[in-house]
Formats: C-alpha cells, sequence, structure tokens
C-alpha cells in the first residue's frame, strides 16, 4: 500500500504499524515528533497506530549542536 511521508510517496506493507515504519526508516522514534493526517501523536501511539492506505505522515526530528 502506499502512503505519504514528508511529501514523499512511500510503499509500506499492510500491518505496518508507525514505530515500525520509524524505525524502518533507521531513525529511533523517540527522537522524533510524528504527524498522522494532521495530528500530533504521542510517542506512546507510535506502537498502536496502523498505517492506511493514503495516509499522510511528517516525521520532525530534532537535532542539536552548538
Amino acid at each position: 500500500m502506499k502512503i505519504v511521508c514528508n511529501g514523499e510517496t512511500r510503499k509500506v506493507a499492510a500491518g505496518t504499524r508507525l514505530g515500525e515504519f520509524i524505525t524502518g526508516l533507521g531513525l529511533d522514534p523517540d527522537s522524533v515528533v510524528a504527524e498522522y493526517d494532521g495530528k500530533i501523536l504521542n510517542r506512546d501511539e507510535y506502537d498502536d497506530l496502523v498505517l492506511r492506505e493514503g495516509a499522510v505522515i511528517e516525521l520532525i526530528r530534532f537535532v542539536g549542536g552548538g
């Protein structure tokens, strides 16, 4: 199935959970803020939320520097 993540169309397997998707991108779910179809999610929702066809996800990573 197809979703849109940060403006880019991606294919994911049916039944994929948001936490799995984030980890599959090589990101640490604890360092990412996720917006799913316009709603900002709590991190404790990542492992429960099953992605659906056509979902729009925005992932934001906060990095520090000096």
